[in-house]
């Protein structure tokens, strides 16, 4: 069973910094960095090598083909506390943090073993719930969900809004009894056939009457197979287990006791759940970039055309070199997006580099993969084609790499705002 671990210490280091032609001196104080992982922090990386002696690839396509979701896994990961890493210990979770949700993330990927379902499930609601929600709340959903008894999703995407969240539409209008009543749609939603119960964005205060267009967002939870809610599913073309859903709500009755958080103050709790998507998709797309190159080299070393091994060829043994070094760097942003969020500091600039990292050197690692192994690469039996739609979704989802590249130009580097 996974445990909470102890805080590590910081020394602070003093450093003097002249500012310009100012003629005083700063003192800053910074946080000693240690590299090294404490003997915990190797146990969770390295859980997905024993997880994936019972629950392997193979398991894993075959779940996926089926889109058959892969219960079996996700109950022994549920039962060795790692469903609910970030739940605080009273209600069932290890209560540690987004650090710690990645190195597990990370490691199931370097097996090729991914699930969406720790994303939006673990991460996205479950984390805030822990945070935000009522003791009532707690009480209610974070115990079976921890335990793998029930599942969360997450749905804000619209498909008349696309990325442009601030003109969503999905609205819940207050009635005369203090409820709420929930109207509107949801697209490319993952999970939610599958799932129990789901954080769902929805406006309560319209976009012309709000102050600024970040106000009169409000979380709810919803039971998702409440009264008024339609769903279906959309075939799509990437293999995994988890499937996509279009959804409609219909008058769907909600009270305040299903509120996140505060009413029209959504947006705040908004972004706190969608920072730390971006990171583990990050760790999702490192450990797949791994697994990929783990069997091209084991391939590349063996296969020999002419004299030797074809691993010896620098024309395929440079692309996966300089893929395994943007693989490595994009996960260590990573490490630090995930370290922050658990320091309480901002870490949006980070979040959205290592998502866009982590796209660009996934796609490389495999494209570079895909290459040593020839014809052999698109075929069932060695699964490298198969990897490929997943890591090329990480470019478009969650969010694409044009709007991340927009928010690093003009929220990091201070450039004009492009849209």
């Amino acid at each position: 069973m996974l445990q909470r671990r102890k805080s590590a210490i910081h020394t602070p280091i003093h450093i003097l910094v002249n500012p310009g032609l100012a003629t005083s001196w700063l003192i800053l104080e910074i946080n000693s960095m240690d590299f090294r992982f404490s003997d915990e922090h190797k146990m969770i990386l390295e859980y997905g090598n024993s997880l994936a002696k019972t629950y392997d690839r193979k398991y894993w396509t075959q779940c996926a083909e089926r889109r058959a979701f892969p219960q079996e896994m996700y109950q022994q990961t549920a039962a060795d506390g790692f469903v609910g890493t970030m739940v605080p210990e009273a209600y069932g979770g290890a209560g540690l943090g987004m650090f710690e949700m990645t190195l597990f993330v990370e490691g199931l990927s370097n097996n090729g073993i991914p699930l969406l379902t720790y994303v939006i499930g673990s991460v996205m609601c479950m984390g805030p719930i822990g945070d935000y929600g009522t003791e009532e709340q707690k009480q209610r959903y974070l115990p079976d969900a921890c335990a793998g008894k029930t599942r969360f999703c997450f749905a804000i995407t619209e498909a008349d809004a696309g990325t442009n969240t601030m003109n969503a539409k999905t609205f819940a209008s207050k009635t005369k009894d203090g409820r709420y009543k929930l109207n509107g749609n949801k697209t490319f939603i993952t999970d939610w056939g599958e799932s129990d119960y789901a954080i769902v964005v929805s406006r309560t205060t319209s976009l012309a009457d709000a102050g600024k267009k970040t106000e009169g967002f409000t979380l709810f939870i919803v039971d998702t197979k409440a009264k008024g809610i339609e769903c279906q599913p959309i075939p799509t073309s990437v293999l995994v287990p988890e499937m996509q859903y279009q959804v409609f709500f219909d008058d769907v009755d909600l009270g305040p006791e299903d509120v996140l958080g505060e009413v029209d103050k959504g947006f705040n709790i908004l972004f706190e759940c969608l920072n730390p998507e971006r990171i583990i998709v990050s760790a999702i797309g490192t450990g797949l970039g791994r697994f990929a190159m783990s069997k091209a080299v084991e391939y590349a070393s063996e296969r020999t055309v002419f004299k030797g091994p074809i691993g010896a060829y620098q024309a395929l043994q440079h692309p996966l070199a300089k893929a395994k070094t943007e693989i490595e760097m994009a996960s260590l942003m990573s490490l630090k997006a995930a370290w922050l969020f658990d320091e309480g500091e901002s870490c949006a600039a980070e979040a959205n580099m290592a998502k866009y990292a982590a796209a660009e050197a996934s796609i490389h690692a495999v494209d570079a993969s895909l290459q040593c192994f020839g014809g052999n690469g698109f075929t069932k039996e060695y699964g490298i084609y198969d990897i490929y739609p997943l890591v090329r979704l990480f470019k478009t989802a969650p969010l694409n790499n044009e709007m991340v590249l927009n928010y690093i130009g003009e929220h990091v580097m201070g450039l004009p705002r492009s849209y």
